[in-house]
């Protein structure tokens, strides 16, 4: 998928009090010039904020780095209960759990949610990590089109009709990384109450800046979605995951999840970083509106400039070119402009779908857009 080795680019962030704070930078050795970061999931630029900074060299100085070990043994830092208890709160969910990776959380969440018996209907671009899920639970997988209620729909009928007393899952995700689209959640929502199914919807990109001040799609939304997953390595500008759930679903991953229970626990520092985001994006609710209506604008120009583009409203913006060729030309030439922005090719993508993955973030230079679509004009 990255077609620029990470022995060419050195990452420079910065973040100032201007007009271009939070501007995300990297160098090219071959060239020895500045790019424009238009690539990284860090959408908010916080992974340079000073005070996010702050919050991880005071948790080393009084923790150290690494927890050590698991959370039941002497992994569990008054850092992790406390991120714990104020996502549960942000997000009116009644448990959290955190976990060292989104990979490892997803695995966690489809474990704990199905078995060999269950049958699970994912979207058919789900991300890698829940379609591991499904296949370490031995759940049955139907994979409807996606973003397709009608599809999604068809398989819940065929499987209720099959055995009435089934529960099945139904598994998507609220801001799609290689797409930059996003489901019908309301809609799936009614379907899957029609039919008893549970919902489970990874919120890893939507996160910071997709729904109500950044709390994501799932906000506001109870039964029958009885679990979220989201990251800390994205908008937050962090690294880690979790896991948002009822206290019913909590005691049994707290009980029986190896994911959870197995594995050392989130670095304190990195807890305490993601504590210090979720401060600055609680107290600054506009940023997740603004990245928005900033993405809305990128993605009109290109439409109107006739690129193909899905349709979305987030901060990812793809730009399909078709063949593998035209998409490392594209790549190079923007380079050698200053930005940096990455191909991405099968098996990441379907065949014939090879794009550019441009993503918005808070606070570009106010001419990036101007210069990207001048660059794209030439051949």
């Amino acid at each position: 998928m990255n077609n620029i080795p990470q022995s060419r680019i050195r990452y420079l962030r910065t973040w100032t009090t201007g007009p271009k704070k939070a501007e995300l930078r990297s160098t090219s050795e071959s060239q020895n010039t500045a790019l424009l970061d238009l690539a990284s999931n860090d959408y908010l630029g916080l992974s340079k904020h000073p005070e996010i900074i702050a919050a991880a060299k005071e948790t080393i100085d009084l923790e150290g780095v690494g927890a050590g070990s698991s959370r039941f043994i002497t992994g569990t830092r008054p850092i992790h209960t406390s991120l714990e208890k104020e996502l549960a709160s942000w997000l009116a969910r009644e448990r959290v759990f955190l976990f060292p990776s989104g990979f490892q959380a997803n695995l966690a969440a489809v474990i704990a949610l199905s078995n060999r018996h269950t049958s699970v209907i994912a979207d058919r671009l789900s991300h890698y990590s829940l379609l591991m899920g499904i296949k370490s639970s031995g759940a049955k997988l139907y994979r409807y089109e996606h973003n397709d209620v009608h599809s999604l729909e068809k398989y819940l009928k065929q499987i209720i009709r099959r055995n009435p007393n089934d529960r099945p899952l139904v598994i998507t995700e609220s801001l799609f990384s290689m797409e930059g689209s996003s489901p019908k959640l309301k809609k799936m929502v009614e379907i899957c109450d029609k039919y008893g199914a549970r919902l489970l919807v990874d919120e890893a990109h939507a996160l910071g800046v997709m729904g109500s001040k950044g709390r994501g799609l799932s906000y506001g939304i109870k039964e029958p979605l009885v679990m979220i997953s989201g990251t800390f390595g994205k908008a937050f500008g962090s690294g880690g995951a979790f896991l948002a759930t009822n206290n019913e679903l909590g005691d049994k991953l707290l009980q029986m999840s190896g994911a959870f229970r197995y594995t050392t626990a989130l670095a304190p520092p990195l807890a305490a970083a993601a504590m210090a985001a979720l401060t600055l994006i609680q107290s600054n609710p506009e940023w997740a509106s603004e990245l928005r209506q900033e993405a809305s604008y990128w993605r009109a120009q290109f439409i109107d400039e006739g690129w193909d583009i899905p349709y979305g409203e987030g901060p990812i913006l793809p730009v399909i070119f078709g063949s593998d060729e035209e998409v490392l030309y594209r790549q190079n030439q923007l380079e050698k402009k200053g930005f940096l922005i990455v191909a991405i090719r099968p098996p990441t993508v379907p065949l014939g779908q090879a794009r550019l993955r441009f993503v918005i973030r808070r606070n570009l230079p106010k001419n990036s857009l101007e210069r990207v679509l001048e660059t794209l004009k030439e051949k």
